[in-house]
């Protein structure tokens, strides 16, 4: 049987050919979610407040899928490494399950529920009309995504990330390609404003999906998927989810904080709500490339964790904090020197930049405590240490991010509330690196 290349490959080669194709797929990605906002702001700005506060549980839905995935590689990773073949087969199966019972869920939910979560923030009709086409049209079709990020995370476990990059790059650019076409109504079709950007968005996941079904069928050989193999195992199931429930509320309480955001900030206007959510797609193209390494990571330290290699571990974790470092101190680069023309994409007016330029900068500052954080999280994840991710991303998120958010905009104003950002980061930053020190001497290094 093919060699696995996370056991034998030099650690810092394996996280750069991982990683890479992981982080072109997901800036790619993130180049999309800009791209369709670009086009939205085209239509109106409600338009764009339509689908800014559908965001959220856009990302609730992926932090689901995602979180699933997290627990599927890292049990799928483990397996393999104990070269436990079956076993790793048997992972593979469960996740693709799971995928469809998940999106049947958030169909269901985004049929029944979308107009009444949409209520909660605005009266305004139009933005209501708009907004629940689009959430519905989103979640109705959510298999897509569920199933294409489970395939992508089968790939990650057995090393093979650039048909990660393959998979997400494919369904964006047909997103990107499609987004004008059903906006504005080219080619004789009817223009269709926010539910063709929702068209647009479902057919790129479903042509992803496809995409995946076909690689991992002939491409992927460390995994043997045939439905005839399939045997339920509630217990696995539990395995999957006791780390992937951590996973998923570290991703879904992203979701939460900007729903509370968005409270905060729309007793200033509606207009900073709108910034804030242009700032979240902006700093995507520098998290997101984080989170590419992160992807890489966990499957690694777990395959070698099963393996009982710990200096592969040791090693790992500290190139991807060296790497993490480097993109976020490029990232908060950018964002204090060209913050002005980073919001120009959006059509940014006079009001938007004085809310928008303060705000770019302030938070910037933060981003290397961040990217340390999302760094040691993974890590934890891989090592059966869920919870204590759990706690850190809790507290950057939610417990500390989103009430010092308040008390400084009501005390301060609006563009003194960024430094919550900078202040929180610094400290589960600190926090991590603590963690990290416990979980070296407990866990580590007496494999």
């Amino acid at each position: 049987m093919q060699e696995n290349k996370m056991g034998s490959m030099k650690i810092n080669k394996l996280i750069m050919t991982m990683s890479l194709p992981i982080i072109i797929s997901m800036l790619v990605q993130a180049l999309y979610n800009i791209v369709d906002s670009m086009f939205v702001a085209r239509v109106s700005e409600d338009a764009l407040t339509a689908v800014s506060l559908c965001y959220p549980i856009q990302m609730i839905l992926v932090a689901v899928a995602c979180g699933t995935g997290v627990g599927i590689n890292a049990i799928l990773s483990r397996n393999l490494g104990l070269k436990r073949q079956k076993d790793a087969n048997q992972v593979a199966l469960h996740g693709l399950m799971l995928s469809l019972i998940n999106g049947l869920v958030f169909a269901l939910l985004g049929f029944l529920f979308s107009k009444q979560f949409l209520s909660l923030f605005t009266d305004n009709p139009e933005i209501i009309n708009m907004g629940v086409s689009y959430m519905q049209i989103c979640m109705i079709f959510s298999v897509g995504v569920f199933m294409q990020i489970t395939y992508e995370r089968i790939m990650q476990s057995t090393g093979n990330t650039v048909y990660n990059m393959v998979i997400q790059g494919v369904g964006a650019l047909v997103n990107i390609i499609l987004d004008p076409i059903f906006i504005f109504g080219y080619f004789g079709l009817p223009a269709m404003g926010v539910t063709g950007a929702a068209i647009a968005t479902v057919i790129g996941q479903m042509v992803a999906m496809i995409l995946g079904i076909v690689i991992t069928k002939y491409k992927i050989t460390l995994v043997q998927l045939h439905l005839k193999d399939f045997k339920l195992d509630l217990g696995l199931i539990k395995n999957i989810y006791r780390i992937a429930i951590p996973a998923i509320l570290m991703q879904s309480i992203m979701s939460f904080m900007t729903v509370f955001m968005n409270m905060i900030l729309v007793q200033f206007s509606t207009l900073a709500v709108s910034v804030f959510s242009i700032y979240y797609k902006l700093q995507q193209f520098v998290f997101m490339a984080v989170s590419g390494i992160t992807n890489a990571l966990i499957p690694i330290v777990s395959f070698n964790y099963g393996a009982k290699q710990k200096q592969r571990i040791l090693d790992s974790i500290r190139f991807s904090l060296i790497l993490a470092t480097v993109i976020m101190l490029i990232g908060t680069i950018i964002f204090q020197l060209v913050p002005e023309q980073l919001l120009y994409l959006f059509d940014a007016k006079e009001d938007m930049l004085a809310i928008g330029i303060p705000a770019l900068r302030t938070i910037s500052i933060s981003f290397v405590f961040a990217g340390i954080s999302m760094i040691l999280c993974s890590v934890f994840q891989a090592l059966d240490q869920g919870s204590k991710s759990l706690v850190i991303t809790l507290l950057r998120q939610m417990v500390l991010l989103v009430p010092m958010t308040y008390v400084m905009a009501n005390l301060f104003g609006l563009n003194i509330s960024w430094w919550a950002f900078v202040i929180t980061e610094a400290f589960c930053c600190l926090l991590s690196l603590g963690y990290l020190y416990s979980v070296k001497k407990k866990t580590i290094l007496t494999i």
